[in-house]
C-alpha cells in the first residue's frame, strides 16, 4: 500500500474545505480501485465465454474481448442468419456500397447495419495498423496506388469482416455437430 504524506492525508475537521476535498478523493479512489478490479473480473469470465463460443476469434491480430464480445452479440446464435461473408458484412455495415459518378470508379461504406459491430471492426483496424507489419506494408502500398486513408480504411474493414466471419461459422459448425456418447 503506498503511503501518503502527511498533507495529503485528510484531517479530522470536516468542516474544512481542504478536508473534505481529501476525504471525498479517498473515497473517489477507494471505488476506483474496487471498480477496476470489477472490471478485471467481468473481463476475465467474458474471455472464458468468447472462447468458448468461438475459440479462434480472440486470436486473431487485434481482436480483444470487447470487440470479439460485440461481434458474437452481433452474429447471434443463429448461424443461418449468416448466409455469406457479404451479408455478414452488410450486418456490420462494412459491405461497400457503389458511390461512382461519370467516370469515377469508388465505393463508400455502407452507413446501415449494426454500428456497435462496425466500431468494432474500426478498433480492430485501428490496432491492426499500429501494430500489425503486415496491414502496415498494406497501408503503405495502398497509399503509393493513390488511395485515400477512408478508402484503406474500408478495405481493411471488409477484409477483417471476411476473417471473422470464418472463425464465427468455423465455430457455430461445430456447436451444431453432435458430440460423440461418452
Amino acid at each position: 500500500m503506498i503511503q501518503l504524506p502527511q498533507n495529503v492525508r485528510p484531517g479530522t475537521d470536516l468542516a474544512a474545505p481542504a478536508t473534505a476535498v481529501k476525504v471525498a478523493l479517498k473515497r473517489l479512489a477507494r471505488r476506483y480501485r474496487h471498480l477496476i478490479e470489477e472490471i478485471a473480473d467481468a473481463g476475465a469470465d467474458l474471455r472464458v465465454l468468447i472462447t468458448r463460443a468461438a475459440p479462434g476469434l480472440l486470436a486473431l491480430t487485434g481482436v480483444g474481448t470487447e470487440t470479439a464480445g460485440q461481434l458474437l452479440v452481433t452474429a447471434g446464435d443463429n448461424p443461418d442468419r449468416l448466409a455469406s461473408e457479404a451479408s455478414f458484412a452488410h450486418l456490420c455495415a462494412a459491405a461497400p456500397v457503389p458511390a461512382s459518378s461519370g467516370r469515377t470508379d469508388r465505393h463508400r461504406l455502407n452507413r446501415g447495419g449494426d454500428r456497435q459491430a462496425n466500431r468494432a471492426l474500426h478498433t480492430i483496424v485501428l490496432v491492426r495498423m499500429r501494430h500489425d507489419p503486415r496491414t502496415c506494408d498494406y497501408v503503405a502500398r495502398r497509399t503509393l496506388e493513390g488511395l485515400k486513408t477512408k478508402d484503406i480504411f474500408r478495405c481493411l474493414k471488409r477484409f477483417v469482416a471476411r476473417e471473422v466471419y470464418r472463425h464465427l461459422t468455423s465455430a457455430f459448425s461445430g456447436a451444431l455437430e453432435p458430440s460423440p456418447a461418452a
